[in-house]
């Protein structure tokens, strides 16, 4: 039986920022990836966000982003190893508590949510990292040990950016941390290939169009990601799987750690009342007052099963066509989906009532705060909702004594903190009693975290990279390290970012009929000491 996963996400907060700095930055500069996600104080009008006109969502988003505020940043870095098994990674995660120092508009309902899955809001006030939107505030701006030069540090790396469902963590970055949004949409994406030359990968569009996973929202991607890498493992390693390694954080960096226990997928025998708002969108609107099941695991399980039978009736159906001399159907991207998930995939909204079931599709409803796939309320319609705070992870503050499976390998990192390899695909594991009842809605409530939703993003992201590049394998041999660093990750999926409700991404790329915005010119001549 697989144990639960042990993820450490240290703690940021104004009084530890800069003693943290100098292993933040490093952490940025020798990763291969870096995963960012984000939770917000709300969106604004729902509808303006999901206009038939991409230009008029774009409007939509900016306004948000110059009226809201940025409450938490969560980054991953994923350093892929050398020497070590294939797609072995060194993940050093991180939440950081911010305090927007201008006014900006907070949403009740962003409020409520958050509240309930266990943010602080004491906590933000008195410790909150402080920043201002838009253009620098003055010259000292440019300067020091603050969120914006950490920001500066990203871009100066030149790491491929991921995010799942992304496009309005971008335009939030971008106004809190960078710069005044521009007013095209055309000229925010020549900004945005710019900034992130190594390219921006959305975990959404990876699922939705690469993977063709049953649902899409953060929560379902990752465990079904985890499930089949945790199969692959336990099978012999015979197919591809991807291996973690996580620091081993000791003395007083240990108090800045929040361990997060994620229980390993159970079993679906016995239990079928599952709610299929959450399965298809990761959110209901009962939230934990729903007397069916929002546990993503019996919901994969389920869907797994349902593909099953499906694929063997569609089997039947062809052998039939095909006796009857008819040609057989061919595959489609709804293959294998419940029908109450096919909404949710690629379909007009016009199309959808908004009292039925799934309504306003590709949009997860529910609370609009996470600009990520994490659940974010909207009154029936949702750009961005991934939820966490079903049961995704545990909080276990106290657990640095675990025990790990043998085979424990350690290796030097930055600030004299220890790396640990274990068995089970390199990652960490501890074995937890299951809770049940009224003790699994108190850890629920606990579980919304921007530095550990960056972590999902991340995993989904390497373990799309092992499966989808393993016809791959051999391609690059021969050539130089450096030129197979150069090689985009995922090339179908590079610079595409998710659209809800269009069968085609937001291409992020400098047009010939377009320019950079001013700002920007003005700012790569800070980040890279030249005129763009």
């Amino acid at each position: 039986m697989m144990s639960s996963l042990v993820v450490p996400v240290i703690d940021v907060q104004n009084d530890n920022f800069k003693e943290l700095w100098p292993a933040m930055v490093v952490a940025i500069k020798s990763s291969s990836f870096v995963a960012l996600d984000t939770e917000l104080s709300g969106l604004g009008n729902r509808k303006s966000l999901l206009a038939e006109s991409i230009e008029d969502r774009y409007k939509a988003i900016c306004h948000a982003a110059r009226s809201r505020s940025v409450l938490s940043l969560g980054f991953a870095c994923y350093k892929k190893l050398d020497n070590k098994a294939a797609d072995t990674y060194l993940v050093q995660v991180y939440n950081l508590t911010l305090l927007c120092s201008e006014e900006y508009i907070i949403e009740p309902q962003s409020v409520q949510f958050l509240v309930q899955h266990g943010f602080d809001f004491n906590k933000q006030y008195a410790h909150g990292i402080p920043y201002c939107k838009g253009n620098n505030k003055g010259a000292s701006d440019d300067r020091g040990v603050h969120i914006r030069a950490l920001f500066t540090e990203l871009l100066r790396a030149r790491k491929p950016l991921v995010l799942h469902n992304g496009l309005i963590d971008m335009a939030f970055l971008y106004q809190s941390f960078y710069a005044h949004l521009p007013e095209r949409l055309a000229t925010f994406t020549a900004d945005l290939s710019e900034m992130f030359p190594a390219g921006i990968y959305d975990t959404k569009y990876v699922c939705e169009f690469e993977l063709r996973l049953t649902a899409s929202y953060l929560e379902y991607a990752y465990k079904k990601c985890k499930l089949d890498n945790s199969r692959s493992v336990s099978s012999g390693g015979a197919g591809p799987h991807v291996h973690m390694e996580f620091c081993q954080y000791a003395g007083h960096m240990s108090s800045y750690v929040d361990y997060r226990v994620c229980p390993a997928v159970g079993s679906s025998e016995g239990q079928t009342d599952i709610c299929q708002r959450f399965s298809a969108f990761g959110w209901c609107p009962n939230g934990t007052q729903c007397p069916l099941s929002h546990d993503t695991d019996l919901i994969i399980l389920q869907d797994e099963k349902g593909m099953g039978d499906k694929k063997k009736k569609r089997k039947r159906q062809r052998e039939k066509k095909k006796g009857r001399g008819g040609a057989a159907e061919g595959s489609s991207i709804f293959d294998g989906a419940p029908e109450n998930k096919i909404p949710h995939m690629e379909v007009d909204p016009k199309e959808t009532p908004d009292d039925q079931q799934g309504a306003e599709p590709c949009l997860e409803s529910g609370p609009l705060t996470g600009s990520d796939g994490n659940a974010q309320q909207n009154e029936g319609e949702n750009m961005k909702t991934d939820s966490e705070g079903n049961g995704v992870c545990e909080d276990h503050k106290d657990i640095r004594n675990c025990e790990t499976t043998d085979a424990n390998t350690e290796t030097s990192t930055n600030d004299g903190v220890k790396s640990r390899t274990e068995d089970g695909g390199g990652e960490k594991f501890c074995e937890h009693p299951v809770k049940t009842g009224d003790q699994k809605k108190k850890v629920d409530t606990g579980t919304h975290r921007a530095g550990f939703d960056a972590f999902m993003t991340g995993y989904i992201f390497a373990h799309s990279c092992t499966i989808i590049n393993k016809d791959r394998v051999g391609a690059v041999e021969g050539k130089e390290q450096q030129e197979e660093e150069e090689q985009p990750w995922l090339p179908t999926s590079l610079n595409k970012v998710y659209l809800s409700g269009k069968a085609a991404p937001l291409n992020v790329v400098k047009s010939t009929f377009s320019k950079s915005s001013k700002a920007h010119v003005q700012k790569m001549e800070t980040v890279w000491g030249m005129r763009m």
